[in-house]
């Protein structure tokens, strides 16, 4: 499986589509956008989203956007073009990729 992953809220992910950007309050607070990579979906879904409802997963292929590998987990430092997501699965869809 290639690329990375960012959860979020999907009434976050539609007023991105809606403004051509998405924005993580993460980025305000901590200066970037967190991203796993799929083999830390599960892991990072059960710590800090376990009861939250109606999540969405965004896959994101790298490519030219400045991803930083930080303590083993891909961090994006600015705003994520709409455009730049290749894929947007249910939490469910996402894991049960992830655990195949």
């Amino acid at each position: 499986m290639t690329g990375v992953v960012h959860i979020c809220a999907s009434d976050a992910w539609s007023a991105a589509r809606a403004s051509g950007t998405y924005t993580a309050d993460s980025l305000a607070t901590e200066g970037f956008i967190h991203f796993s990579r799929w083999d830390q979906l599960a892991d990072t879904a059960a710590r800090y989203y376990a009861g939250v409802p109606d999540l969405v997963v965004l896959v994101v292929e790298p490519g030219e956007l400045p991803f930083r590998l930080e303590n083993g987990f891909p961090h994006l430092y600015e705003e994520l073009a709409v455009s730049s997501v290749a894929e947007v699965l249910t939490l469910p869809e996402a894991l049960e990729r992830a655990a195949a």
